[in-house]
């Protein structure tokens, strides 16, 4: 079973939650667009998971990173990057 990081960020106040296929294009990507407004909660997320074929792997747990938008300037807007390690329900790629 191939395990995989499903990521949940934020660009301009809209939020998208995607599935990092190692070795696929990035436009190849899963992924699920939550749109403006709150974050979406850990039931929405996962929701959108099963939508893409994707289930949390035993005892995965969200977790948040931030990041500057200017590594090299600490007066940059702060991102925030939420992440957890997903695989596909039926055991493929997806």
């Amino acid at each position: 079973m191939s395990e995989h990081t499903a990521q949940l960020s934020s660009r301009g106040g809209r939020w998208i939650q995607y599935v990092v296929l190692m070795g696929v294009p990035v436009p190849q990507w899963p992924e699920h667009h939550f749109g403006t407004g709150v974050t979406p909660t850990p039931a929405e997320r996962s929701r959108a998971l099963t939508d893409l074929g994707f289930v949390f792997t035993d005892g995965a747990e969200w977790a948040w990173e931030e990041y500057s938008e200017g590594p090299d300037d600490d007066s940059s807007p702060v991102r925030l990057l939420a992440f957890v390690q997903v695989c596909s329900r039926d055991g493929g790629l997806s």
